[in-house]
């Protein structure tokens, strides 16, 4: 058998248990009758939980900093508007923060608008100017008013981005496509946010306020920090970034990532009236609708209707417009299983397409990765990251397309607290690396 295999067959195992669905399911009566299909079968077994509640709208006070709503224009990174942060949704500790509008493409190639944040440090601006990181965040949500520069920042993440702008990083924090700007965000579609990750980090190299006569204020050096859906969508830029920096005249220089979400298409593509046979943790439940919505809009020739009820469309729809706490209220103890009048499988094109629109890359990272995961982490169950870990690890001495470094850690905590538990050892790591 081939890693290959064995890491798939495992990431399975991790994900199936992690979900709590062995032994769910009753075993069949040894009297079935042949002809009953084991779909059919399956159902007679499944708690498909209440119906989904309304969602209720978001409460929460919107900052949008006076920034102007523009039409995408110039070459990918150009800055289309750049205004003062509103000190509301800013870091206490920055120098000067704004938040600014910027050209990249969306999932189909064609030009976007995307926001974000930008903070830079306090104190002496070294020769040749701030190093910078970009911030990749978790997941927020698909409504416009779920975009992170129009929002405060939630204290895990003060504390964590204020640690780099004490070190003296510039940091670049890029909302999503989708999220206060045209178009529905591509929820974990980590090739898309890939680019306009990087776009961000061109962006804010054209910044008006990175313009000094007396010296450069930032330096060509970069890396990638990100937790979560935003850890995710790190390793795609890792897996990118050099290429994609050189064109830009830009200098990546690794990743730092915590709570990274693999082989989620594993569960994802075997979806259907009659999986998951009970209601699972209402966070997944979020995810899966999030992750359906997007693959349905990425993907329009394939036809994932057919695979939907009229519940289930609507449960979609309403996820499509809200923030996360909001639709993890809705979901609770309701069974994505409502949704479907057949399996995701059996829809032409769909296995293939929600594998190429979300699949973590696990070889290929030609410059250091920093990974790692909380032992207690029930929002991306260790097992799974157990085993994108090591598989990532692994790579670096076996396979065609072998990882340049990757160093993993675990720590005694759940999917937040790793965030600020890694710093121990992300720090001197993006030192190293930042030389």
């Amino acid at each position: 058998m081939t890693l290959r295999s064995k890491t798939q067959m495992t990431a399975c195992a991790a994900a199936v248990v992690t979900l709590g669905m062995v032994g769910a399911v009753a075993a069949a009566p040894a009297h079935a009758q042949s002809s009953q299909s084991s779909s059919q079968l399956a159902q007679r077994f499944v708690d498909n939980g209440d119906p989904m509640r309304p969602v209720a709208p978001y409460d929460g006070t919107l900052y949008r900093s006076d920034l102007p709503h523009v039409e995408p224009s110039g070459e990918p990174g150009t800055v289309l508007a750049e205004v003062p942060l509103d000190p509301n949704v800013g870091l206490p500790n920055a120098a000067e923060q704004y938040r600014i509008a910027y050209t990249t493409t969306d999932k189909l190639g064609k030009p976007a608008v995307a926001t974000a944040a930008v903070f830079l440090p306090r104190g002496e601006r070294p020769d040749g100017g701030w190093p910078v990181v970009a911030w990749t965040h978790g997941t927020v949500g698909l409504g416009d008013e779920c975009a992170p520069s129009i929002n405060p920042r939630i204290p895990r993440d003060v504390e964590y981005l204020g640690r780099w702008l004490d070190l003296g990083y510039a940091i670049v924090a890029p909302d999503y496509v989708g999220l206060d700007t045209p178009g529905l965000h591509s929820y974990l579609n980590g090739k898309q946010s890939a680019v306009e990750s990087v776009d961000s980090v061109a962006a804010l190299h054209n910044m008006k306020a990175s313009k000094d006569k007396n010296g450069p204020v930032l330096d060509k050096k970069w890396a990638v920090i990100g937790q979560s859906q935003g850890g995710g969508v790190a390793l795609h830029v890792a897996h990118r970034a050099t290429e994609l920096s050189q064109k830009l005249g830009l200098d990546y220089r690794g990743a730092v990532v915590t709570g990274a979400p693999a082989y989620i298409e594993e569960f994802i593509t075997k979806l259907g009236p009659s999986f998951p046979p009970a209601p699972l943790p209402a966070g997944m439940q979020v995810y899966g609708l999030y992750i359906l919505g997007a693959v349905r809009e990425a993907y329009p020739d394939i036809d994932f209707d057919s695979a939907l009820t009229d519940e289930g469309r609507r449960m979609i729809a309403a996820a499509q417009h809200s923030c996360y706490y909001e639709v993890e209220d809705a979901v609770r103890n309701v069974n994505l299983t409502r949704a479907f009048t057949k399996p995701l499988s059996d829809v032409p094109g769909a296995d293939r397409a929600i594998r190429d629109f979300m699949a973590t890359p696990v070889s290929g990272y030609d410059k250091p990765v920093f990974i790692a995961h909380g032992l207690k982490d029930v929002d991306m169950p260790a097992p799974i990251g157990m085993a994108l870990n090591s598989d990532m690890w692994l790579r670096q001495f076996i396979g065609a397309q072998k990882n340049s470094k990757v160093e993993v850690r675990w720590y005694p905590t759940d999917h937040d607290g790793t965030v600020n538990a890694s710093t121990q050892h992300s720090v001197p790591f993006l030192q190293h690396i930042m030389r």
